[in-house]
C-alpha cells in the first residue's frame, strides 16, 4: 500500500470517507488533551512504534521528569521487529539520542497495558523511588485507554497523558499500515467499554456519537485487535 494513497478524502470512494470519518473520531476521542507538566517518573509503553520512545525522550529533555521507565517485552506486532524486546529497543533508541543510561530503566516482562502498570510500579518501588505523578506515554490512540488502565491499577497518582502530536492521516502515513491503526483504535475503545467490568480499567463515560462510530468500524472487519468473545 502506497502511505498515503487512501488518505485523500476528496478524492476517495465513499465508503473511505466514512470510515476515516469514524476513525478519526475515536482518534479524537483517545486523546486526553493534557498539557505535560512535571512528573516524578515518565513511562513509555512498550508498542510496534518507536515514536513513544522519542516522545518520552523529548519531555525528558524539556524537563518533565528526571527518570524514565520504559516497559514491555514482545508480542506477535513486535517480535520481528523489536526482537530484544520493546523496552529494550526503546531503551537503546533513548541512548542513541544522548539520554544518559543511568536515568533509562527497563521493565521487560509486560505483554499488555495492565502489566506494564503494574510490573512498572514495582520496578519503581523495588528502587525506592517515590511516585506521586506519572508522564504516561502511549501511541496516540491509546491516551484513554492507558489512562484509564493507570487510574485503576495506580490509584493515588497523578496521571498526565502525552504522545506524538499528529493528526490521524498524518500517524497513518507514517506507518504505512491503514488496516493496523484502524484495528488497533477499534480494539481500544472496545476496551474501554467492556475491561472495567473486570476490572482492568476505571470507567468512563463514552459519547453516543462515539459507541456507534466504534461500531461501524467493527461490522466494517475492523476485528484485529478486539478481545474475543465479546
Amino acid at each position: 500500500m502506497a502511505r498515503t494513497e487512501h488518505y485523500d478524502d476528496s478524492e476517495a470512494p465513499e465508503g473511505n470517507r466514512v470510515v476515516m470519518a469514524d476513525a478519526r473520531l475515536l482518534w479524537d476521542f483517545q486523546r486526553m488533551g493534557h498539557e505535560p507538566r512535571p512528573c516524578s517518573v515518565a513511562v513509555g509503553l512498550g508498542s510496534h512504534d518507536l515514536g513513544v520512545a522519542d516522545v518520552t525522550v523529548e519531555l525528558y529533555r524539556r524537563g518533565m521528569a528526571p527518570l524514565i521507565v520504559f516497559t514491555g517485552a514482545t508480542s506477535p506486532t513486535t517480535r520481528d521487529r523489536m526482537p530484544r524486546g520493546e523496552a529494550v529497543h526503546y531503551r537503546e533508541r533513548a541512548l542513541e539520542s544522548g539520554v544518559p543510561g543511568e536515568v533509562v530503566l527497563v521493565e521487560t516482562r509486560a505483554r499488555n497495558t495492565g502489566e506494564n502498570i503494574r510490573f512498572s510500579r514495582e520496578l519503581l518501588a523495588g528502587r525506592g523511588v517515590e511516585v506521586s505523578s506519572v508522564l504516561l506515554v502511549s501511541k496516540p490512540y491509546e491516551e484513554r485507554r492507558a489512562y484509564a488502565t493507570v487510574r485503576r491499577l495506580w490509584p493515588g497518582v497523578e496521571v498526565v497523558s502525552a504522545s506524538a502530536p499528529l493528526a490521524l492521516d498524518a500517524y497513518v502515513a507514517s506507518l504505512g499500515d491503514a488496516r493496523l491503526v484502524l484495528d488497533m483504535l477499534v480494539g481500544a475503545v472496545q476496551r474501554l467499554i467492556v475491561y472495567p467490568a473486570r476490572g482492568f480499567m476505571i470507567e468512563q463515560e463514552i459519547p453516543g456519537a462515539v459507541v456507534a462510530a466504534y461500531e461501524r468500524l467493527r461490522d466494517a472487519g475492523f476485528t484485529g485487535r478486539l478481545v474475543p468473545g465479546q
